[in-house]
């Protein structure tokens, strides 16, 4: 039985076409119970997560709807969500098991620090950035997981089955006053930043956020995201 088995918790991870970066994700977890919730890949995605033991549900696609799907298929007290492009690093382990084993954490949640597999100074700036984001706004996105009782979950509502913004939708009804900040990192990959360049990507994704909460519905906002 794996460390996060024993602690009660299952992971959770929406896919899309993910089978570049799927394994390096599931062999971080070791042989705990993974929920991957697939979109509709039509490359090995599938494959790949059910090769080592992980559960495979179908799902709409979208991550609102697929984190929703595979959170309702999950028998954990507790839930991990990762994204596919997301690999745990350091002592996360540690960081897991202390915050779920302490005392009233069952009504909190837990994010990671954010870091991205590319060099450079920009990419350091970016890290920079996310940090001041999740502790001065308390909004972590969901490359950093989010780790969450059930039973708050349930109390919350949820994810709810948006086309994007489902991780701040989420982070907002947690709130600050029931949010920590953990001290490991999750490492995404840099590929999506090197496709369509990492300061037009990161301003992409600010120009988002700031539509979000101007009252833009997250459905309009996905045509511009892409």
């Amino acid at each position: 039985m794996s460390t996060l088995d024993k602690l009660g918790v299952s992971v959770v991870i929406p896919t899309l076409n993910a089978a570049e970066t799927l394994p390096a994700t599931l062999a971080a977890l070791g042989a705990a119970e993974v929920v991957v919730a697939d979109g509709g890949s039509s490359d090995a995605t599938r494959a790949c997560a059910k090769a080592v033991g992980a559960r495979v549900v179908e799902a709409p696609r979208g991550r609102g709807h697929q984190l929703a799907t595979g959170a309702g298929a999950a028998s954990g007290d507790w839930f991990l969500f990762l994204h596919a492009d997301t690999v745990p690093q350091g002592e996360w382990l540690n960081d897991v098991a202390g915050f779920v084993t302490a005392a009233d954490n069952s009504q909190r949640a837990a994010a990671f620090r954010f870091a991205v597999d590319l060099p450079g100074s920009t990419a350091r700036r970016l890290e920079r950035t996310v940090a001041w984001r999740s502790r001065v706004l308390a909004l972590p996105y969901g490359d950093q997981g989010l780790l969450i009782s059930r039973s708050l979950y349930h109390e919350l509502g949820g994810y709810r089955p948006l086309p994007l913004m489902e991780d701040v939708d989420l982070v907002r009804r947690i709130g600050r006053a029931r949010l920590t900040l953990l001290g490991s990192a999750m490492l995404t990959s840099g590929r999506r930043y090197q496709q369509s360049g990492l300061v037009p990507r990161v301003l992409r994704n600010l120009t988002c956020l700031g539509l979000y909460f101007l009252g833009l519905p997250p459905r309009l906002i996905a045509r511009l995201y892409g």
